[in-house]
């Protein structure tokens, strides 16, 4: 205990970084749960959301006290304008490849979440896909290759598990994600582009720090699922 807490003095503005991005989100998620009930069920079935996102921050907690300990992830790093910055740039080609497809093929109607809830429903959804896609499996598969028995070095099993990793998100996108049969091509396409999404938030992750990951899923959703989602309901439907 007395470790833990003095890591928390130590980085203290990381984990301050942390619990405001963590009770922003459970704030949002509170406020779309009490406008519109149904908004996460498809995400969390019937347990609460509240409960959910509160869940959520928990577990990212305790996992970044595990990582940053090591010394192999931050959460921020001082000074790190570069990293956000970097990651906004990036996101932009992704947004801007997944909307063409949808003009080609037009996804379902229903893909987007509608504002104003979208400017809550977006930002929570990217810290918790962030926690729950990358930090957690990054975290079980780095404490299993670096401990005995294979006892593998950190650097030598980030990029492997970077690499694994991105692949969750695209599984559980493409078998999920859609509402009505897009065409092989689209799947595909659309795969890629996650995977690559998955594998440059990660990488930004190694280089930067968790803000810069989180803040690539930001400008992407506020690109895709919340201009263009708003958008799109006006040149095609």
């Amino acid at each position: 205990m007395s470790n833990i807490i003095s890591l928390l003095n130590e980085e203290r503005l990381q984990f301050a970084i942390y619990l405001g991005i963590a009770v922003t989100v459970t704030v949002f998620v509170a406020i779309l749960t009490f406008r519109i009930p149904q908004t996460f069920v498809k995400f969390f079935g019937n347990l609460h959301p509240i409960l959910a996102i509160i869940i959520v921050s928990l577990l990212g907690l305790i996992l970044f006290l595990f990582l940053i300990a090591r010394g192999w992830f931050a959460i921020y790093t001082t000074g790190n304008t570069r990293g956000p910055l970097i990651a906004a740039a990036l996101a932009v080609p992704f947004a801007i490849a997944i909307i063409l497809v949808d003009l080609k093929v037009v996804f379902p109607e229903d893909t987007n979440v509608l504002l104003p809830d979208a400017l809550l429903f977006y930002p929570a959804m990217g810290f918790i896909v962030d926690i729950v896609f990358h930090v957690l499996p990054l975290a079980i598969l780095l404490l299993i290759l670096t401990s005995p028995p294979l006892n593998i070095s950190f650097e030598k099993a980030v990029l492997p598990c970077i690499l694994l990793i991105a692949i969750l998100e695209p599984i559980y996108q493409t078998v999920l994600g859609f509402s009505s049969p897009q065409p092989l091509w689209t799947t595909i396409f659309v795969a890629a582009n996650i995977f690559l999404i998955n594998l440059t938030q990660l990488l930004l992750f190694r280089r930067y720090d968790f803000v810069s990951m989180y803040s690539f899923r930001l400008v992407y959703y506020l690109l895709w699922h919340i201009i263009w989602g708003y958008a799109r309901l006006k040149l095609i439907f």
